[in-house]
């Protein structure tokens, strides 16, 4: 096998892991990745998973990537706080939510985190296309962004520490369906939840 050859069959695939290569190329021999690596063609991403070098990496090419790296998983929390204007700060890591344990990884193109929620918790994302329609992605709606982060902080406790986080609250009550953040609310039946989520509609409402 040439890569050439390698190349053309497995351009489709924004990031590829050796079990796809597999599908596509039965007995392939491994030391071609440590070859090609060698020669600047393809970048190891973690153990098992490769891109090509020259892949242009986007905010989607991150996202579809933080998919595949550690599924089944979406993207959540900052990441998509900051996609929706609720943060001011850009985000230096791609954070997303899990069923399996909680886990991280450093990669070439920037570091992946993964919280871990209940399978009764992973629900409230939504598939988006991208590279002319060919790939998707998972990431959280606006309201299960802000449902996912009230969660996982425990240490938000205060109007104090709603006020601390700086949130948008102009953009945060424009994308907000507060039908679905009820029903969220409501399906998760979560105390702890329900008084931090209090706190923010209190903050919104005063803010706005």
């Amino acid at each position: 096998m040439n890569y050439p050859e390698f190349r053309e069959e497995m351009k489709v695939f924004p990031c590829f892991s050796i079990r796809e290569i597999e599908k596509h190329y039965p007995g392939f021999d491994s030391r071609r990745l440590v070859e090609w690596q060698k020669k600047g063609y393809i970048r190891k991403l973690r153990n098992r998973y490769y891109y090509f070098s020259d892949r242009k990496v986007d905010e989607p090419f991150l996202y579809y990537t933080a998919n595949q790296l550690y599924h089944p998983s979406y993207v959540s929390l900052e990441s998509a706080l900051s996609r929706y204007g609720f943060i001011p700060e850009g985000v230096f890591q791609v954070t997303s939510c899990t069923t399996l344990k909680t886990n991280s990884f450093d990669t070439p193109v920037g570091k992946f985190s993964y919280r871990h929620v209940k399978p009764s918790l992973f629900f409230g994302y939504q598939l988006e296309e991208w590279d002319n329609g060919t790939h998707r992605y998972a990431v959280a709606n606006p309201e299960k962004t802000l449902i996912d982060y009230l969660y996982l902080h425990h240490e938000v406790k205060d109007t104090g520490d709603i006020k601390a986080l700086r949130w948008n609250a102009l953009e945060i009550k424009n994308r907000i369906s507060t039908d679905k953040l009820n029903r969220y609310e409501a399906h998760i039946d979560s105390a702890a939840l329900s008084n931090r989520l209090s706190m923010v509609k209190k903050y919104l409402d005063v803010i706005t």
